[in-house]
C-alpha cells in the first residue's frame, strides 16, 4: 500500500468521484418525501435517528400534520405521540411545533432556501440546513453527519487537523467540483452506513481500499503478516 502515501488529496478525489459517478451516478436520500416541508421535519426528526424510524413515524404525522400550518398550531403535547419512538421525542416536538409557527408567520409556510434563513428554524443546525439546500434546491452544501465525518477520515480525503464537521465541510468542498457536491454528500452517507460502518468496516467488500488511509495502516498490514505465515500444516512437515 505504499501507493496510498504517494497519492496526493487531489488524486485521491479523483479516484473517489471517478468510482462513484459510474457506478453510482444518481444517489437518493433514503428519507420518504414529496416535498420540501416533508423533508425539513423528516431531517429534524432523523437527527441521532435511523431513516427506516422516521418513514415509519411520517406517515400517521403527516396525516395530522399536513402542513406548515397545522403543525404550527399544534402544540408539542399533541405532536409526541406522532413521534414517540424517535429519539428525543420531546425535545424534537417542541422543534417541529415551533418550526411550523416560524415557516407560516415568516415564510409564507414555504421552506426557505438560504442556509442563514433555514438556520432561524427550531431544530434547524447547519447540517439540516445543508441537507435541506442540497436535496431540494440543488446547491452546492456538504451535510456533515457521523458518517461523512468518519468516511472522509478514514479515506484521507480530509487532514486530521479537520476535527470538526464543518472543517470537514470545508475540506471537502474544496475538492469536490460545485456541482457534484449534492451527490457526493449522498455518497459518502450511503458508504457509511452500509459498508464502512462505525465498528468493523466491511473492508473486505469495499471497492475503495485502493486509496483508503484507514485500509492502508489498519488492514492491510495485518493481511501481509498472515500471508506471509505458513500454514499449520506446512509448519509441521
Amino acid at each position: 500500500m505504499a501507493g496510498f502515501f504517494r497519492m496526493t488529496r487531489p488524486e485521491r478525489f479523483r479516484r473517489f468521484l471517478d468510482y462513484f459517478t459510474t457506478n453510482f451516478p444518481e444517489p437518493k436520500t433514503e428519507l420518504a418525501y414529496r416535498n420540501p416541508y416533508e423533508l425539513i421535519v423528516a431531517v429534524v426528526l432523523s437527527a441521532q435517528c435511523t431513516d427506516k424510524r422516521v418513514n415509519l413515524v411520517m406517515p400517521a404525522l403527516l396525516e395530522q400534520f399536513p402542513t406548515a400550518a397545522e403543525l404550527g398550531a399544534a402544540s408539542a403535547e399533541d405532536i409526541f405521540p406522532f413521534i414517540r419512538s424517535v429519539s428525543y421525542p420531546n425535545n424534537k416536538a417542541k422543534h417541529l411545533a415551533g418550526l411550523g409557527r416560524l415557516l407560516t408567520e415568516e415564510f409564507g409556510g414555504e421552506v426557505p432556501s438560504t442556509i442563514e434563513e433555514l438556520q432561524r428554524l427550531p431544530g434547524v443546525g447547519r447540517k439540516t440546513a445543508n441537507v435541506v439546500v442540497s436535496v431540494i434546491y440543488n446547491q452546492p452544501a456538504m451535510a456533515v453527519d457521523t458518517h461523512v465525518f468518519r468516511v472522509s477520515h478514514r479515506l484521507g480525503l480530509v487532514p486530521k487537523t479537520a476535527t470538526t464537521p464543518l472543517a470537514v465541510e470545508k475540506a471537502l468542498i474544496k475538492y469536490i467540483p460545485q456541482e457534484v457536491v449534492p451527490k457526493a454528500h449522498h455518497w459518502l452517507i450511503l458508504h457509511g452506513r452500509y459498508i464502512c460502518v462505525a465498528r468493523s468496516p466491511k473492508c473486505s467488500i469495499c471497492p475503495l481500499t485502493d486509496f483508503c488511509a484507514y485500509y492502508a495502516k489498519e488492514v492491510a498490514p495485518g493481511l501481509a503478516t498472515t500471508a506471509g505465515k505458513p500454514s499449520s500444516a506446512k509448519s509441521q512437515r
